[in-house]
């Protein structure tokens, strides 16, 4: 009787211990669907962090995880200008715009995502299928986006529920004098083409406010 309660009692240690073998096993066998992030510089002073829905003025350089080859380089990229992204709308792959959040100006980070955050099982180009990618990202300015509803209604000054690019532009031009920061035509021109680029699908010259708000929220 004893012999058997001493066999039934390892019987069950041994279960139990190739249950938790398995657990373990099927834990790491898990992909890793957060984002990473990694402070490399922040200034000491910060009045704004991004949020979505800003506007931001970026440089960011992309690499395999796996071997570390780069794929992307916004410096060799478009005459190597910074790149004006809205975060949160879809405009870059989702693990930037998580990554990006709450950044300040002049910070730099580095920002590791999965590959369900980012192209996935297809892959995207050099980008392979499955890949983790590594972005070193370095923040310029951050500014209110024109993709609130709010924004909208401030920016069509003739209320036709439609924008202008003199529409987009004067706006942009006073948010940034409200920041104490004047710049030239051509700094808003660039802004107001690279945004007309991404949201006037007909390309008519216009955004409306459907192709204005394409994601339908509030508040984006």
């Amino acid at each position: 009787m004893m012999w058997r309660l001493v066999s039934c009692t390892l019987w069950l240690f041994v279960c139990l211990h190739f249950l938790s073998l398995c657990s373990v096993c099927a834990a790491a066998d898990e992909p890793d669907e957060e984002v990473k992030i990694e402070v490399l510089f922040k200034p000491d002073q910060c009045e704004k962090q991004s949020k979505r829905g800003d506007l931001v003025n970026v440089h960011y350089d992309g690499f395999l995880a796996k071997d570390g080859s780069q794929f992307y380089c916004s410096r060799s990229d478009k005459a190597g200008h910074p790149q004006w992204v809205v975060l949160g709308v879809g405009q870059i792959i989702k693990g930037l715009d998580v990554g990006m959040m709450d950044m300040c100006p002049g910070e730099k980070r580095k920002i590791t995502v999965p590959p369900v955050l980012a192209f996935g099982e297809k892959g995207k180009g050099p980008v392979p299928p499955n890949a983790t990618l590594v972005f070193e990202v370095e923040l310029y300015t951050v500014s209110r986006g024109p993709r609130s509803m709010e924004a909208f209604a401030q920016m069509d000054a003739d209320k036709d529920k439609t924008l202008t690019k003199a529409e987009v532009k004067e706006y942009l031009t006073l948010e940034y004098k409200k920041e104490g920061k004047v710049h030239d035509d051509a700094f808003y021109e660039k802004i107001v083409a690279d945004i007309f680029q991404k949201n006037d699908g007909d390309k008519d010259g216009i955004i409306s406010s459907k192709e204005y708000n394409i994601y339908e929220h509030d508040e984006l």
